[in-house]
């Protein structure tokens, strides 16, 4: 039995198609892949801003991160680390991305509105933050609405 064909036959087995396994994904789904990828984006460069206050890079002497208030300090590691999980986790469009990034911003949002001692309590990080969980919904419902039952 030198004939792939007949051996296919013999074992039940059949060839993997591409096209045949090849899925579509809707224009509203890839949408929601492009915001992600975007919030990615901007969740790295967050992580790694923090980062940078944390190792002192490009501030003054006197603004370095152990002269500030613990409370400063634990909110500036946190976001360190959290947006930047958040960035590989959005980027790789996993379902656990989007929750990492939804508790950073959330958390951010928190920490603006109710501690703004900690980083200033500014309203247009708050909106800014609200904004863009609006959007993340508002596209993650209409994603879902495009895939069949």
């Amino acid at each position: 039995m030198s004939d792939p064909a007949a051996r296919d036959d013999l074992y039940g087995l059949e060839p993997v198609r591409e096209q045949a396994a090849e899925r579509t994904i809707g224009r509203w789904t890839q949408r929601l892949i492009l915001f992600l990828r975007a919030m990615a984006v901007v969740s790295m460069l967050k992580g790694l801003y923090h980062w940078a206050r944390v190792c002192g890079i490009g501030i003054d002497d006197s603004d370095l991160f152990a002269s500030q208030a613990v409370a400063w300090q634990v909110a500036t590691v946190f976001f360190a680390v959290i947006d930047l999980v958040a960035a590989v986790g959005l980027w790789l469009a996993a379902p656990w991305g989007a929750v990492v990034w939804l508790t950073s911003t959330v958390s951010m949002a928190m920490v603006e509105l109710f501690f703004p001692g900690v980083y200033g309590g500014s309203a247009f990080v708050v909106l800014t933050e609200i904004g863009l969980l609006g959007v993340y919904l508002w596209l993650a419902i209409i994603a879902a609405r495009e895939r069949p039952a």
